[in-house]
C-alpha cells in the first residue's frame, strides 16, 4: 500500500460498500491480492495515503493549467507500493477526464533510451475516461465533429494539429481525418495508380501513428490519395528519439485541444534506467532530463516515474566527468577531442527541481485498518461469517512475524491467514 494513512473509512461505510458490489468482483479482488497482482477494487478499497496522493495530483493539475510543465516520481523500497500509487493516479486521472497510459520499463523490452519503442508502448496502452483504447477512433469522431462546426468552415485539420508534432505524424493525423481522392473506376485501372489501395490505407495509417515502421514511400501514397498538400513539405522519415518525445507532447497538447483535461504517461520500474550500461544511461538521463525539466509548459503532459532509491543513489555516483573518444573521421589527420559521456551532471540539475513524492512504511494503525476492510472483503467474498474480532488478532500477529516482508507479500500472508481460518470455519 501506499504512504502514511489519513482517510479512514469507518466500519459501516466499508460494510456498505462491500454489500453493494457483485461478489465477481469481490472474489476477484481478493484472488488477485493472494496472487500478489493488482485490481481496480483493490487499488480503489486498500489504498492508505489517499489524501497525500490526492494532493500530488491535484498540484500536478494546477500547473497544468497553469502553463507550467509538472511531473512527480514516486520513490520507495521494493513492494513498498510504488505500482500501487501509480494504479492509484491513473484512477484518479482517468475520472478527471484525462488520457492515461501506463507502462513498464524494461531495458530488454521498452529501454527508455530507445524513445521509438516508449513511444510505442504508450500509444498501444491508451485508455480514455469513456473507457475507449483507440485513438484513432477518437480521432475521426472529433475531427468530423470540429470540421462540421458553422464557425470552422474555412478552417482546415492544420489549424487543430499542433504545430510542434514532427512533420510525420502531423501529415498522418491530416490523411486519418480526410477522404480519399475520388477516381473514376476507368482511372484507377491506369498504371499511374498503381498505388492507389484504398483498402489498406486505414491500416497503414494506424500502424504508422502508433510508430510501427512503416516506409515513407508507402506513407507518401496515402498522403497523395489522401489529398493532404503538405506532406512533401520536409521529410517523413522519423528515427530520432528526440522526435518521438517531440510526437508526445504534441499528442497530449493535441488531446487539450480535443477536450481531454491532458494525457498522464506513467512509467513504472523507472529503475531499469540505470540497469544499462553507460552510453544508453547517458541518453535515458537526457531523455528524462526533457520530460521533468522541460525548458517550456508541457501543455497537457503529465508524466509520473516510479524509481527506488537505489536509482538516485547511481544518478548521484555516477562518473560525470568521464569522456569517451569520438569516431576517427576519414582522411583526417587531426585527433578527434574527446566527447562527455554525460550532457550534464543530472544529479546536480534534479537536486531541486524533482517533484519526489516519497512513500513510507505503513503504521501499525495503517495495517490495523487494512486487516479489519480484509476480513470484511473476504468473508463478504466466500460468503462466511468470520469471528472479526478473533481473526483481527490473529491477523496483527501473524503480520508481527512478517515485519520486513514487503507490503504486498504482507498481504498474501493476510489473505491466507483468512483461507485458512474460513477452512477452519467449515471443516
Amino acid at each position: 500500500m501506499v504512504d502514511h494513512v489519513a482517510d479512514h473509512m469507518d466500519a459501516a461505510s466499508f460494510a456498505a460498500l462491500v454489500n453493494g458490489t457483485d461478489n465477481f468482483f469481490l472474489r476477484r479482488a481478493v484472488e488477485r491480492i493472494r496472487d500478489g497482482l493488482f485490481d481496480p477494487l483493490g487499488v480503489q478499497w486498500l489504498t492508505s495515503g489517499k489524501e497525500k496522493l490526492d494532493q500530488v495530483f491535484d498540484q500536478g493539475v494546477a500547473r497544468l493549467e497553469a502553463g507550467r510543465p509538472c511531473h512527480v516520481c514516486v520513490c520507495g523500497a521494493y513492494g513498498q507500493g510504488k505500482s500501487h500509487s501509480l494504479a492509484y493516479l491513473k484512477q484518479r486521472a482517468l475520472a478527471e477526464n484525462f488520457v492515461v497510459s501506463s507502462i513498464n520499463l524494461d531495458p530488454r523490452q521498452t529501454p527508455f533510451q530507445d524513445f521509438k519503442a516508449v513511444y510505442r508502448a504508450l500509444m498501444g496502452a491508451m485508455t480514455f475516461p469513456d473507457g475507449q483504447n483507440s485513438f484513432t477512433d477518437v480521432w475521426k469522431k472529433t475531427t468530423d465533429h470540429w470540421l462540421n462546426q458553422p464557425g470552422n468552415r474555412d478552417r482546415t485539420l492544420q489549424d487543430l494539429i499542433p504545430g510542434d508534432l514532427p512533420h510525420r505524424f502531423r501529415a498522418i493525423l491530416a490523411a486519418m481525418a480526410s477522404p480519399n481522392m475520388d477516381l473514376p473506376p476507368v482511372k484507377r485501372k491506369l498504371k499511374k495508380h498503381a498505388r492507389f489501395r484504398p483498402r489498406e490505407f486505414p491500416w497503414i495509417l494506424k500502424n504508422a501513428l502508433m510508430g510501427k515502421e512503416i516506409p515513407a514511400y508507402r506513407l507518401k501514397a496515402v498522403f497523395h490519395y489522401r489529398q493532404v498538400p503538405f506532406y512533401k513539405d520536409h521529410s517523413l522519415v522519423c528515427n530520432d528519439p528526440a522526435q518521438y518525445l517531440a510526437a508526445v507532447r504534441g499528442l497530449a497538447q493535441l488531446l487539450k485541444t480535443m477536450g481531454y483535461r491532458g494525457w498522464m504517461v506513467l512509467f513504472d520500474e523507472g529503475e531499469s534506467i540505470g540497469q544499462t550500461r553507460i552510453t544508453s544511461r547517458s541518453k535515458s538521463y537526457e531523455l528524462l532530463h526533457e520530460l521533468v525539466c522541460p525548458d517550456t509548459g508541457s501543455r497537457g503532459l503529465f508524466p509520473v516515474f516510479a524509481f527506488t532509491h537505489d536509482f538516485f543513489t547511481l544518478v548521484a555516483e555516477e562518473p560525470y566527468d568521464r569522456s569517451r573518444a569520438p569516431r576517427r573521421r576519414k582522411n583526417s589527420a587531426e585527433a578527434p577531442e574527446p566527447v562527455p559521456c554525460f550532457a550534464r551532471n543530472y544529479h546536480r540539475a534534479w537536486k531541486q527541481a524533482l517533484n519526489i513524492h516519497l512513500l513510507q512504511d505503513l503504521s501499525a494503525r495503517d495495517w490495523q485498518d487494512l486487516i479489519r476492510r480484509l476480513v470484511v472483503l473476504h468473508g463478504k467474498a466466500y460468503a462466511w461469517e468470520p469471528d472479526k474480532e478473533t481473526l483481527e488478532q490473529e491477523s496483527a500477529r501473524v503480520l508481527s512475524r512478517h515485519t520486513r516482508a514487503e507490503s504486498r507479500m504482507k498481504l498474501r500472508v493476510l489473505i491466507n491467514q483468512l483461507d485458512l481460518a474460513q477452512q477452519d470455519r467449515h471443516g
